[in-house]
């Protein structure tokens, strides 16, 4: 069991993705909330945050040991492809997983280590148990595991949950259809080599480009509306201009319902979380409203 493996079951864009949701809601609720953001509670919650992603994450590579092998995208993975054990990898998932609710619980606060649990919860065993194998519905609600990310950061910082970080939380919710089912066109092969009810799978291509749109027409409006909540300016343009760009992209894909289109639409999508919360930091360093 080298690095490379346990960096691959680990995996490691989904860390990234996840911290920066974490830190930019910290950041801004210190901002728009306070207190003044401790530095070290930053790191904090950085390692808080990797832990429970990496840990959960490899959980899903142990869960999904018995369909990887069917899917090309899958088959290489360390366990298919004998680079780890599966025992080796429930040990690793175990042991990091719980390792980052408790050094959130001594570091941060209780209530920051308690969304930490639930999205470790809701990954693992709401979407990756349950779910994924059972109902098309699988990842719409399986989306909050990264909603509770940005709700750990915000509690973080302010030690309690109000409605400005339950909503900016939701967005990660709100966004994560449109995402993965881009993501599920692309590969809707290997999830019916699997037999995993991915919505391509069970509606066809066109009717689930059809469902991305709609999702996106959910997001445009939501993220937007935030603005009345108590956002700013800076954050509202950003959110306008990025959550237009995916409308158009979402359009076209209906028009052109291909894996190929869904892969490029796919990488427009990927992005938007990452770029919608540093809207968010940036939204709380130079806030203005009018």
């Amino acid at each position: 069991m080298g690095f490379k493996e346990i960096f691959e079951i680990s995996k490691p864009r989904i860390i990234v993705l996840l911290v920066i949701t974490a830190i930019t809601s910290m950041y801004a609720a210190s901002k728009l909330i306070g207190p003044e953001l401790d530095n070290l509670s930053l790191l904090h919650i950085i390692v808080a945050g990797a832990s429970a992603s990496a840990g959960s994450s490899a959980l899903n590579h142990y869960y999904d040991k018995d369909i990887d092998p069917l899917m090309k995208r899958t088959s290489t993975r360390p366990i298919p492809s004998g680079r780890m054990s599966a025992r080796n990898v429930f040990i690793y998932g175990v042991t990091v997983s719980a390792a980052s609710v408790i050094y959130a619980a001594f570091t941060l606060n209780l209530l920051t280590a308690f969304f930490i649990a639930l999205g470790i919860f809701f990954y693992v065993v709401v979407y990756t148990m349950w779910l994924k194998r059972l109902n098309s519905s699988n990842i719409v609600i399986g989306g909050f595991a990264g909603s509770a990310a940005s709700m750990a950061g915000w509690s973080a910082a302010t030690g309690s949950m109000d409605l400005l970080g339950f909503l900016v939380g939701t967005l990660v919710f709100v966004w994560t259809p449109s995402h993965f089912w881009c993501l599920a066109m692309k590969i809707r092969d290997d999830y019916a080599a699997a037999k995993i009810p991915m919505l391509p799978v069970l509606v066809g291509m066109q009717k689930t480009s059809n469902y991305i749109l709609i999702s996106t027409a959910i997001l445009l409006p939501y993220s937007l509306i935030l603005y009345a909540f108590g956002l700013g300016l800076v954050y509202l343009a950003i959110a306008a201009i990025f959550g237009s760009l995916l409308m158009i992209y979402h359009y076209k894909l209906t028009k052109n319902p291909t894996s190929e289109f869904a892969w490029k639409a796919y990488k427009v999508t990927a992005p938007y979380l990452a770029i919608i919360f540093v809207g968010i930091a940036l939204d709380a360093a130079f806030h203005f409203r009018i």
